[in-house]
């Protein structure tokens, strides 16, 4: 991994951290997050996973429209490092 490519992590995980804190905040039953991604293609190949307690949780959290507000932290998150999603939804699946 070169010096770029390690910033760039850097950058990712101290965002995606940031993102996931308040989003525990807001969302009932969010747990935590995690991501990959193929730097020789970033931002393009970034999938950000969201955890939940249990699938009620994620239920609820989907029928409450919560959803946008993970995807909201995590856009905002990014882009405060410099990361621009062109289509924060499309990186944020539905679990």
């Amino acid at each position: 991994m070169n010096k770029t490519v390690k910033k760039l992590e850097g950058n990712l995980v101290r965002a995606l951290t940031s993102a996931c804190e308040q989003a525990k905040v807001e969302v009932s039953g969010f747990e935590w997050l995690t991501h990959t991604t193929d730097y020789s293609n970033f931002p393009n190949s970034l999938i950000v996973r969201c955890i939940f307690d249990d699938d009620s949780a994620l239920n609820m959290a989907k029928d409450a429209a919560h959803d946008t507000i993970i995807i909201t932290c995590i856009h905002k998150a990014l882009l405060n490092v410099g990361i621009l999603l062109k289509h924060p939804k499309k990186h944020v699946p539905a679990s």
